[in-house]
């Protein structure tokens, strides 16, 4: 693709929508990735546009400006150094937008890069704000960036909405293939919430164009998503956090990398091997994380070479990644235990899975059975593909 065949949401409203907002208050939900193709940052543009009144940042899960590195750390208000603004916090005290954040607003703009996995904060902070700006009467809009992993390929159990959580509150599978944009108007409609919404939608992006064929420079969405690597892997990588096994974090190769002091890695490698998963392999590794679980603890275990993305299934892969490794060792795996993600009572697993089913599977096949574990949730993945049809904006 050439990059002069392709704009972002952000750069279409710069080009000649941001008139329409002439007077207008304008609040922006942002982070590092929110960036143009010169790398440039939506802030920064927005507050020169002479179009609008940028009044307000909004930051979700690490931060505005990405300055919370690990999981789970709350923010706090702040004043941006950079431009002046005030910076209200959408992970901290509250994880969506009070009346009082909003009463200087009149329309909010949201320009978050997401990476196409449900257990990922950013598409339920829209969420929020969508049901947010609803109650108050104002207006949003979503600027759309690309699903970094494609948007023609679909994998995993819908959401249970009784295991909803702030990494999971709509039924959808865990990779979904939806851009931002998309999934926006998928809550909205499906939901019925009735948010004053509009999306913002890119030019010259295919549903088949993964991040690397926009040519498009990559920032860090979040600081343990570093790379496209590990993107492509998330989506089975972060079952690992419902573990005892170290998913990587503290490491230069979080998710891609998976172990614990207690396992061989040579052993482990050769088992997830010797069960056929498209498109990957598993190289034995040896690694030490420098925070989270095992740190300062060398490690054995795998780390996750993907070799052919389009026959990939990062979900499949995550599911017999964390059943290998307690059928190899039932002494020494264990289940993480909550509080996770605000959730205090249900196991991280049954939160990150979106319900019983997988966690079940995974404890009541010896050995793993792939095609039974593939089958479980092909009659989701068919209802889902025709649910989000009418929201799709891309050929």
């Amino acid at each position: 693709m050439s990059r002069d065949a392709m704009k972002l949401g952000i750069e279409c409203l710069l080009a000649g929508g941001a008139a329409r907002l002439r007077g207008a208050r304008v609040g922006a939900v942002v982070h590092p990735a929110s960036i143009l193709p010169d790398l440039g940052h939506t802030a920064d543009a927005l507050r020169a546009c002479p179009d609008l009144r940028l009044v307000s940042l909004f930051g979700p899960q690490h931060g505005a400006r990405g300055e919370k590195q690990d999981n789970m750390v709350e923010s706090d208000f702040y004043r941006d150094p950079d431009t002046g603004l005030p910076v209200h916090s959408l992970y901290g005290e509250t994880r969506r937008p009070t009346p009082e954040m909003l009463q200087d607003v009149d329309v909010l703009l949201f320009d978050l890069q997401d990476v196409g996995t449900r257990v990922y904060t950013f598409i339920h902070t829209m969420s929020y704000c969508i049901e947010s700006i609803a109650q108050s009467k104002k207006k949003l809009i979503v600027l759309d960036r690309p699903n970094p992993i494609g948007g023609d390929q679909v994998e995993g159990n819908l959401l249970d909405v009784a295991y909803r959580s702030f990494v999971g509150l709509h039924p959808v599978p865990m990779r979904h293939g939806l851009t931002i944009g998309e999934m926006a108007l998928f809550i909205n409609g499906e939901q019925n919430i009735g948010c004053d919404l509009e999306v913002i939608p890119m030019e010259g992006w295919h549903r088949r164009d993964w991040f690397d064929d926009t040519r498009l420079p990559w920032v860090t969405p979040s600081p343990n998503l570093p790379t496209l690597d590990a993107a492509t892997v998330y989506p089975g990588a972060v079952l690992v956090e419902g573990t005892m096994l170290s998913e990587g974090r503290g490491t230069t190769r979080p998710f891609e990398l998976v172990g614990a002091p207690y396992i061989n890695g040579r052993e482990y490698a050769a088992a997830l091997n010797g069960l056929g998963l498209p498109g990957v392999r598993f190289r034995a590794a040896s690694f030490q994380p420098t925070f989270q679980k095992w740190a300062g603890q060398v490690c054995g275990g795998v780390q996750t070479h993907v070799l052919d993305r389009r026959r990939f299934e990062p979900y499949l892969t995550g599911i017999a990644m964390i059943a290998v490794a307690r059928k190899l060792y039932p002494n020494e795996f264990a289940w993480r235990l909550p509080p996770y993600e605000y959730e205090y009572e249900k196991l991280p697993i049954e939160i990150l899975c979106g319900g019983r089913g997988v966690p079940d599977m995974i404890e009541s096949m010896d050995p793993i059975d792939i095609e039974k574990v593939r089958g479980s949730w092909q009659v989701d993945v068919e209802a889902f593909w025709e649910r989000r049809r009418p929201y799709l904006l891309y050929p």
